[in-house]
């Protein structure tokens, strides 16, 4: 979001420099599973999911972007009501989801559980590869000829008449304008300039197994949306579901929990039997802040002039290179394509 958001206002003359406590793209953008999936996303974002999914599309191999669509699938009565309840707004919010039959999911996915009961489809789903995101925003930053500086925490930030003044080890950086992007960390970088944000952290696993031969060829998902699973080319599964770990964002990395990983890879193993002839080779941690209405913070951060604050995106990965083009319009003082989300809301209220 901050890359992002970094390229939109050098276009228009500004030079903004970004400052990453590690390395770039290393937070939740280059640890989460790489989900695209537009039926997994709430139905309010759909338009800024809808539009973030042709950012990555256009970003192509550089990020192992892969349009393989989509399926998810119920298999109780409960979850077959959940499906078509949430499919259906989908829908109609813009997303080209259907429901398939039968016949069609097993001439598709004849390797799933004969256990389904409904399935939906959306052919614009895919994924992309995390672990390529920083590398692209990297190549990027330098060809836009944007600075950066890595391993550099932001430690105190302070406001005077001239503008900000940002404290990292390698030094202080003065800026007109300041935007916060920190993902998790927004809460105690928001403190350095004396607002207060509720923001909070889920504690999202991944699993990934060894190589296995073709299982399945679409992204599946689960009713529940406790479940992500994907194959990719060469052949290992990625199983996500935002089963939750242990730990802060404070503290380091986050925990692994077994009493989590357990039942994700048994829903995944249910979902598609032949997984349990697999190994998982890794499990692994990633941070996603969010606020109690899980909607996104985008806009000015109150109190502060010249400050902003962009992250807590439900769905972020997909929507994060498109609303940083937003920001980037809003902090250039133009209208914004689609409208932004007022950090200084009241979030026990309903949103756009």
């Amino acid at each position: 979001m901050g890359g992002s958001t970094a390229l939109q206002v050098a276009r228009s003359g500004m030079r903004p420099i970004l400052l990453d406590q590690g390395d770039l793209g290393q937070g939740a953008s280059g640890v989460n599973a790489g989900t695209l999936s537009l039926q997994i996303k709430r139905v309010k974002l759909m338009p800024y999911a809808l539009r973030g999914h042709h950012e990555w599309e256009a970003m192509g191999d550089t990020v192992g972007f892969r349009k393989t669509g989509g399926y998810t699938v119920a298999f109780t009565e409960r979850e077959v009501e959940l499906l078509h309840e949430r499919q259906a707004q989908k829908a109609e919010a813009g997303a080209p989801i259907t429901f398939v039959s039968d016949n069609a999911l097993r001439a598709a996915e004849p390797n799933l559980s004969h256990k389904v009961l409904a399935a939906s489809f959306c052919p614009e789903d895919g994924y992309a590869n995390s672990s390529l995101t920083g590398q692209y925003y990297r190549a990027r930053l330098r060809d836009n000829a944007i600075p950066y500086l890595e391993h550099s925490p932001v430690v105190d930030i302070s406001q005077d008449q001239s503008g900000f003044a940002l404290v990292t080890p390698q030094g202080s950086v003065r800026a007109k304008r300041v935007l916060l992007a920190a993902g998790a960390w927004l809460k105690p970088v928001a403190a350095m300039l004396g607002v207060d944000l509720p923001v909070q952290a889920r504690i999202n696993t991944v699993s990934v197994t060894e190589r296995m031969p073709p299982l399945t060829s679409h992204v599946i998902g689960h009713a529940t949306g406790l479940l992500t699973m994907k194959q990719k080319a060469n052949g290992t599964v990625l199983v996500g579901g935002g089963w939750q770990g242990r730990g802060t964002p404070q503290d380091g990395r986050g925990e692994v929990m077994a009493n989590s990983v357990v039942p994700n890879l048994a829903l995944a193993q249910f979902a598609l039997p032949q997984l349990s002839q697999a190994r998982v080779l890794r499990s692994w941690t990633g941070f996603e802040a969010n606020v109690p209405d899980f909607y996104p913070l985008a806009g000015a951060l109150p109190g502060v002039e010249n400050a902003y604050v962009l992250g807590c995106v439900r769905g972020g990965y997909t929507i994060g290179p498109y609303i940083g083009k937003l920001m980037g319009d809003y902090i250039l003082e133009r209208e914004p394509e689609l409208p932004l989300f007022d950090p200084g809301r009241d979030f026990n209220e309903d949103t756009i």
